[in-house]
């Protein structure tokens, strides 16, 4: 008996120390650079896509969960009047003269009703509540990101996400509600800020970074598609609790692995991190100004349709349920398009990111324009993949540009930078559910889009301002840092390696001993 006893020990000794060995291969396979910049790639994707998927899988579901719950304390009174729910494709604040059909789906030819004024003013502010806490907690969440690196932010904003996701599940009550899509604004406010500013760090050196964040855009627009038909469909066959909680284990999910992958609470990731350039710094620089301006005005016809075209749909051209539902799904397919496209060019043609960006906005414009003039959904389809097209030239033209213009006028730390861009989109989505409604019923829908496309029109141009920014070299705050002072840490030595140049001279750094300051080069690429 004891052979054989001897023989399962040794066998589990062998068993363990394979394991182990498994272990640790895979512990080095993830901290290897190239490997380890995929997956710190994937995680960011995984969590944009979360975010923007609970940022819209709320948009049928919602609505009829207030209406039942505004119905259901209107019946607990003595004298209450019946209103029936909105319909599961209601958009985030139809107008209070809204037609909608009773929920669920009709199984009678019963006559349309109309929604109470109330019910549209509580979902426009709940729908807005994300973006207008993003707003208000940016200029915050940016410099503690430069403060303390990007993974533990990101980790945080997966947290809260997480949190808002379980909230959302359980809520029972508006103010439950208004709380869980409020904290879904702070988790985005860490979370998409600290996402897009680790990809840009991660990925230094140009075409690469502009492919990276192309392939985090394309997830956020994926997100969007995907989840009014996931909320949808999950909330008719099983609840609304389920598609909260799918999205939540996901996001817990996500931020295991970058626990894994990152390890965001290690001290020597922190202890030799540069000082980033205050907030308030960049947002006086005229060139982040002007991408901020074009961030902001390329997202407001997006923000300003979609709580209002489902109601003109109906109105205009007699859209039935399944065709409002179905507004923007094929705009997702010109967006990827778009986006592969200006990471093509831009790998080719450097210097001309701000014309991709003039572009974008040319064609928003022209788009916007032209919505009004659709009388079916066929019609509808083109001006709407040209709006999203545009965005997309717009974004993944201009992003990786902020990068850059931190990397050579200020110094290479990027929370605050794209704190800024997420403000600039925040204002657009803030305004966009409350505003829009209200411009509709004041002024009507064509003066909207009008307005809205000839205001992308007008801002074109200003991109021109851009068009000498690859020509820039870096700037004398950085190289005080990492030149005119011995390296303090591992950070700074690899930094100086890389300045000084053993392979190539970063942003054209001129060699040692030569004149540091700022100055135009007409050679210098874009790429870094």
């Amino acid at each position: 008996m004891a052979a054989p006893a001897g023989l399962a020990k040794a066998a589990a000794g062998k068993l363990s120390e394979a394991v182990g060995e498994r272990t640790r291969r895979l512990g080095s396979a993830l901290q290897e650079t190239h490997r380890q910049r995929r997956l710190i790639l994937v995680i960011v994707c995984v969590a944009l896509f979360l975010d923007n998927m609970l940022y819209m899988v709320i948009v049928p579901i919602v609505p009829v969960y207030i209406a039942g719950m505004h119905k259901g304390s209107e019946e607990d009174s003595p004298h209450h009047h019946h209103h029936p729910p909105l319909p599961p494709t209601a958009n985030a604040s139809q107008p209070a003269n809204a037609t909608s059909a009773p929920t669920p789906p009709p199984k009678s030819s019963a006559k349309p009703t109309y929604p109470t004024e109330s019910e549209d003013i509580k979902i426009g502010v709940l729908f807005a509540s994300k973006a207008i806490l993003q707003l208000l907690v940016n200029p915050l969440s940016g410099p503690f990101i430069d403060r303390v690196g990007y993974d533990a932010p990101l980790l945080i904003g997966l947290g809260v996400m997480f949190a808002s996701t379980v909230l959302f599940a359980f809520a029972e009550d508006y103010a439950t509600l208004f709380a869980a899509r409020s904290l879904q604004g702070l988790g985005s406010a860490f979370a998409d800020t600290s996402g897009i500013a680790m990809i840009a760090d991660k990925y230094p050196e140009e075409p690469e970074r502009s492919r990276a964040l192309g392939v985090a855009l394309a997830f956020i627009s994926f997100g969007s598609l995907v989840a009014p038909p996931f909320g949808g469909a999950l909330y008719q066959f099983a609840g609304k609790r389920y598609p909260f909680l799918v999205l939540a284990v996901v996001s817990l999910l996500d931020g295991f692995l970058l626990m894994l992958v990152a390890k965001p609470f290690s001290v020597k990731a922190r202890e030799n991190l540069p000082v980033g350039t205050p907030i308030h710094r960049l947002m006086l620089d005229p060139y982040i100004a002007v991408v901020a301006g074009a961030l902001t005005t390329c997202n407001i016809p997006l923000a300003f349709l979609e709580p209002t075209i489902a109601n003109w749909m109906k109105e205009s051209m007699g859209a039935n349920e399944w065709e409002m539902g179905l507004t923007w799904l094929p705009a997702f397919f010109p967006h990827v398009l778009g986006v592969y496209l200006t990471v093509k060019l831009a790998a080719r043609y450097p210097h001309l990111q701000w014309f991709y960006g003039a572009l974008g906005l040319v064609v928003i414009g022209a788009s916007s324009c032209t919505v009004p003039a659709c009388h079916n959904f066929g019609q509808l389809v083109v001006p709407l993949c040209g709006i999203c097209f545009g965005i997309a030239l717009v974004d993944t033209a201009l992003l990786p540009t902020l990068a850059f213009l931190v990397d050579v006028r200020h110094v290479s730390v990027y929370g605050s930078v794209y704190a800024i861009a997420d403000i600039s989109y925040s204002v657009a989505y803030a305004l966009g559910p409350i505003v829009a409604s209200q411009i509709v019923h004041t002024l009507g829908f064509p003066q909207l889009n009008l307005g809205m496309g000839l205001a992308n029109l007008l801002y074109a141009p200003v991109l021109l301002l851009l068009r000498n920014v690859c020509y820039m070299t870096p700037s004398r705050s950085e190289q005080d840092v990492l030149l005119d002072e011995s390296p303090k840490g591992l950070y700074d030595t690899i930094r100086l390696e890389e300045r000084l140049g053993k392979d190539k001279p970063r942003h054209g750094l001129p060699p040692e001993g030569e004149d540091t300051f700022p100055v135009y080069s007409a050679s210098l690429p874009f790429s870094r």
